[in-house]
């Protein structure tokens, strides 16, 4: 009886101690299949709003869900990509004026803090655009997770955030309703 007491206490402290210690799930952003999407909108002189989206980027992130404090998320988004739906308005906006995309052809996110909770939570970090980094929060939610019929796994979120363009030394007069971006993201990443 002694033995099978320590035989179960040997068994409960290896799973507690596998527990305690696991790592979070590592994911790869899901652009291929297009199930990612960074999409932005502005005013249009306080009339209506002008939408667009990145069309390519990348990503990955690393979540655990018994402690968000252990995730982490790091995006890279491609400024040339910009789409509009308009050839000469997207012209315009890789230029230097906004985006200059020739000489940053990249815009980065990296969060230094994640908290809160699946349904609500607050993504804090460093985004840089246009040369300049500033921090930025994304509230957050996760939207579901489980099993593809492809044999993978699959997580997904979803989050808004907001950027003033002159913090970015953008600085091209567009009106005072056209001062800032919105920003809506869904991401949905592959288990590695």
């Amino acid at each position: 009886m002694k033995k099978l007491q320590q035989l179960w206490l040997a068994a409960g402290i290896m799973l507690v101690s596998s527990v305690a210690f696991a790592s979070p799930s590592k994911y790869v952003v899901d652009t291929q299949g297009m199930h990612a999407s960074i999409n932005f909108k502005i005013q249009h002189l306080g009339y209506s709003w002008l939408t667009g989206r990145f069309n390519n980027f990348s990503g990955d992130f690393s979540y655990d869900p018994e402690k968000l404090a252990n995730s982490k998320i790091s995006v890279k988004i491609d400024t040339d990509s910009i789409n509009t739906n308009h050839a000469e308005r997207d012209k315009h906006l890789r230029s230097a004026d906004f985006l200059n995309a020739k000489k940053f052809p990249e815009a980065t996110f990296v969060s230094d803090s994640i908290s809160g909770s699946d349904k609500a939570m607050q993504v804090k970090g460093k985004f840089t655009l246009n040369g300049v980094t500033k921090e930025i929060v994304i509230d957050a939610h996760k939207i579901g997770e489980g099993k593809d019929p492809w044999g993978g796994y699959r997580s997904g979120f979803s989050g808004t955030t907001k950027i003033k363009l002159a913090d970015y030394g953008i600085t091209y007069d567009l009106g005072p309703a056209s001062t800032e971006v919105f920003l809506d993201l869904n991401i949905e990443g592959i288990k590695k």
